[in-house]
């Protein structure tokens, strides 16, 4: 059976006989159903079920093992509870730990045939990180106060999606930056919560109906527009391991230098300029993001890059299967391997370079490559 065939078949066997959402718990805390697709209860179970995966729970890699011709042999790892270090053997190493987490370990695999990290032949390893360009607005909107009650929320994940609407202008030069975003809108009446007592001054003297009455008035007014747009990879964004700070393994953490080019700071101004607009002409008062201020970088928890992919080995780290273009046996299959990025969440396109790259080393195996 063709390689292809066969991911296809364990994977349409994980997605048949899911359940459909019943709203049983919140999504990002696990789905209980596996209605919310996540890899730790539908990839990961029928995986397991061919026998031919083992797992090891609490293992920090530090590092990828080499032999004496800077090839990947396997990788060594501290067991989290015992404290103890193991190593394990392979054909194939791939890495899939987090964009930066996998930088981490590559920067750490030294040796006489990586100097400065295994397969960091171009010097590039770490350079080029990225993250989406996240801007977040709330106004109180009071038209939105005293709303009857209705089961119209859904989960609370946000329902709309606005998508980059401004190509024409662009390609026109009406805009003073090259990359787009979208916007996402957020709200409701979900069950309270404790935060409500946010809704009243901290100065005003009110309690039994007229406390309530406040709270009624507010609850449900309050919205937020996040614009997620698409950063432009600079060589003066990059991490490195840090010489002065070591985890309680002794495992060298990183040191991360971050810069907004222009535009990203032109974007964040667009975007805003555009929720102060929709805020006002909904009768609304921003409660925050007023004054612009540019975000952290790695707020979007959107992390890409630093083992960026390419067609030449001297201005990339992978190839387009995320094969180590100086250590053929050494693949990277998460987002360390972007070499952009745009303003949509990482995860289907790491699922799909996931799968492109297993294949790759299925066939390399099946002599088909």
């Amino acid at each position: 059976m063709p390689v292809a065939a066969i991911h296809a078949a364990v994977l349409t066997k994980g997605l048949n006989g899911r359940a459909p959402c019943v709203y049983a718990t919140q999504c990002t805390r696990g789905c209980s159903s596996r209605s919310n697709f996540q890899s730790t209860t539908v990839l990961i179970p029928e995986a397991f079920a061919t026998g031919n995966l083992t797992i090891v729970t609490n293992a920090l890699v530090q590092r990828v093992d080499v032999d004496a011709e800077g090839k990947a042999t396997g990788v060594t790892y501290i067991d989290r509870q015992a404290g103890t270090q193991h190593s394990v053997e392979a054909r194939n190493v791939i890495l899939g730990a987090g964009s930066f987490s996998t930088v981490r370990i590559l920067l750490n695999s030294r040796s006489a045939s990586w100097p400065s990290g295994i397969g960091n032949a171009s010097g590039l390893l770490g350079k080029y990180i990225m993250d989406s360009v996240e801007y977040t607005m709330q106004a109180r909107i009071p038209a939105l106060g005293f709303v009857p009650p209705q089961n119209d929320d859904g989960i609370f994940t946000p329902h709309i999606y606005v998508p980059w609407w401004l190509h024409r202008e662009q390609e026109e030069g009406k805009l003073n930056f090259a990359r787009g975003y979208h916007i996402e809108p957020r709200g409701g009446r979900r069950l309270p919560t404790v935060a409500v007592g946010g809704y009243v001054d901290d100065t005003d003297p009110l309690y039994g109906d007229a406390l309530r009455r406040q709270i009624q008035r507010r609850y449900g007014s309050y919205a937020f527009l996040s614009g997620e747009g698409e950063m432009i990879p600079n060589e003066e964004t990059y991490c490195e391991l840090d010489p002065g700070s070591t985890d309680q393994w002794g495992f060298p953490a990183l040191r991360f230098h971050w810069k907004w080019g222009q535009q990203e700071i032109n974007q964040a101004t667009h975007m805003h300029a555009t929720f102060s607009r929709i805020f006002h002409r909904l009768g609304g008062t921003i409660v925050s993001g007023d004054p612009l201020v540019m975000p952290p970088g790695g707020s979007a928890i959107h992390e890409v890059g630093g083992a960026r992919m390419g067609t030449s080995p001297a201005d990339s780290v992978l190839d387009s299967f995320g094969q180590c273009w100086n250590a053929g046996n050494l693949f990277v299959l998460d987002g360390a391997s972007f070499a952009s990025s745009p303003d949509k969440n990482p995860t289907l396109t790491i699922l799909a370079l996931a799968w492109r790259g297993a294949t790759r080393i299925a066939q390399l195996h099946r002599g088909q490559a």
